[in-house]
């Protein structure tokens, strides 16, 4: 199984308590939560692709954090994960460490970057149903006013018509999800699971928005 999650930001103090407003009585306490819930999802060979912003903390307490982790891991850098510039930090846990990948997942593609990518490769392509072929996987907005605005830019975007490969006009698929560790509870999911979470991410603002 493969598993998707970002901005986890272990050790982050400030981010607990102002930005994100995570909750928990102590950065420790944020740290057991998110191992304890990644745990509980992930087992030792099931994949787990973090999209940006893994830790905070220092190159030892980083290696700290993922010896308790399950699964194999792979990392997409982030802006904040300083640790990968501490020479003495042991990089061997993760597969490999890239600024940007392209996956195949199901017969669907997913492309993988920190930050969300406006025209990402194969944004217009569609299965012979007319579903969604490619989806761009990101993180580094959490849940800021970042987030309403690539919502308006894809709400946008999907009602824009263009010439298919096949001659017909059709809208343009244009899919992207944050896989935003608030999300999920800060749980990794696979991508069906992060689609799911997303498509009730918006029906819920939908909904605020129209009371």
């Amino acid at each position: 199984m493969r598993y998707y999650i970002a901005d986890c930001h272990f050790f982050h103090r400030a981010l607990n308590e102002h930005m994100d407003q995570r909750g928990f009585e102590s950065v420790e306490a944020m740290n057991a939560y998110m191992i304890e819930q990644w745990n509980a999802k992930v087992r030792k060979n099931d994949e787990v692709v973090i999209l940006g912003d893994f830790s905070w903390g220092k190159a030892d307490e980083t290696q700290e954090v993922l010896k308790q982790l399950h699964g194999r891991l792979y990392l997409i850098k982030g802006n904040h994960d300083h640790f990968l510039n501490d020479k003495d930090f042991d990089a061997s846990r993760f597969l490999w460490i890239k600024d940007y990948a392209e996956l195949n997942e199901n017969k669907r593609k997913v492309v993988l970057c920190h930050y969300p990518i406006a025209c990402y490769n194969g944004q217009y392509r569609k299965d012979e149903s007319g579903n969604p072929k490619t989806f761009m996987l990101h993180g580094h907005i959490h849940k800021t006013q970042d987030q309403m605005y690539l919502d308006a830019y894809q709400n946008f975007v999907q009602k824009q018509m263009h010439r298919s490969i096949a001659g017909s006009m059709e809208h343009v698929s244009c899919q992207f999800i944050n896989c935003f560790c608030m999300y999920s509870d800060y749980q990794p999911m696979t991508l069906d699971e992060w689609i799911a979470i997303d498509q009730q991410r918006r029906k819920n603002e939908q909904a605020l928005e129209m009371k």
